[in-house]
């Protein structure tokens, strides 16, 4: 049953949900609204790709109360375990493996100061990043080559990819909490440890 507001974009509607769930299921990637929409018009169930859009909301409303959703995730759709479901399969499927702290540390400044160099993330840090750290981020797909800098010796720059943007569950890059809102006001405290009277 289609929500009041959708209206159907012609007889075909059913076939064009249909094809976006099969197509969105089937891509271990998430997938465009420009590469749904270029398939229903390629399948002569839409006559432009801006059809598309009514489409996915019937697809994430016929979700509604069963086991997946339909997300938007790094600038495309993926489904996803309904968040209430998630706890009760934690200890049947197995999770990624956590990153060790220097790795999460790299990759968070490669997420905040991207494009940067291996050398700018190592003055970032003060210390120097390890091969086996970055080959880490590398096999996990979570950063990528995204040019090289004008300067003597070509450097390449690193940039956070899709998989990063899948596996923390951001719709782009943009989506992260601003520097500022990471900070937390820490209690001054004495010589003693303890506050200071006032």
């Amino acid at each position: 049953m289609m929500p009041d507001d959708i209206e159907p974009l012609d007889s075909g509607f059913t076939l064009a949900c249909r094809l976006v769930e099969a197509f969105v299921f089937a891509s271990a990637e998430p997938v465009s609204e420009k590469a749904l929409g270029e398939l229903l018009v390629t399948q002569g169930v839409s006559a432009g790709i801006e059809g598309v859009v009514p489409v996915i909301e019937q697809v994430r409303s016929s979700c509604k109360g069963r086991g997946v959703t339909l997300v938007p995730v790094a600038g495309g759709w993926q489904f996803r375990t309904a968040p209430d479901l998630a706890s009760r399969l934690t200890k049947v499927i197995e999770r990624p493996r956590r990153l060790p702290r220097s790795a999460m540390e790299t990759l968070a400044i490669v997420a905040y100061h991207q494009p940067c160099t291996r050398a700018e993330i190592e003055t970032i840090r003060g210390v120097s990043l390890s091969q086996q750290t970055f080959d880490l981020l590398m096999e996990a797909s979570l950063i990528v080559p995204v040019g090289r800098k004008e300067v003597p010796g070509r450097p390449s720059l690193w940039g956070t990819s899709t998989e990063f943007l899948s596996r923390f569950g951001l719709k782009a890059i943009g989506d992260l909490p601003r520097r500022e809102e990471l900070l937390t006001e820490l209690p001054v405290l004495d010589a003693t440890g303890n506050p200071p009277d006032s």
